[in-house]
């Protein structure tokens, strides 16, 4: 059971953080990424996309249909937890 909120957790955390890379990708925008301060579009649309493919895999390892609605709750504290940290760090 452990591992469903852990890998629900870290799934909402990794594919929230992969939204702004994707939006700021496909605008044409450079943004920051692990690569550099002021990556090109093309690396934050990829960026953006394997976290959204590393998220969705973890999603998967943590067997979400046996407990749906924990799964969800973990998965969406995440999103809120990473939601938070980035508009902390826009402040910064």
């Amino acid at each position: 059971m452990l591992h469903l909120y852990i890998y629900s957790l870290l799934s909402g955390l990794i594919t929230a953080n992969g939204v702004p890379h994707f939006i700021h990708g496909i605008l044409g925008e450079k943004f920051q990424t692990p690569f550099g301060k002021k990556s090109s579009a093309q690396i934050n649309i990829i960026w953006g996309w394997l976290n959204f493919v590393v998220g969705g895999f973890l999603l998967h390892l943590a067997h979400p249909r046996a407990h749906e609605l924990r799964a969800f709750a973990m998965f969406s504290f995440g999103i809120l937890i990473m939601s938070l940290l980035n508009l902390v760090d826009r402040k910064s």
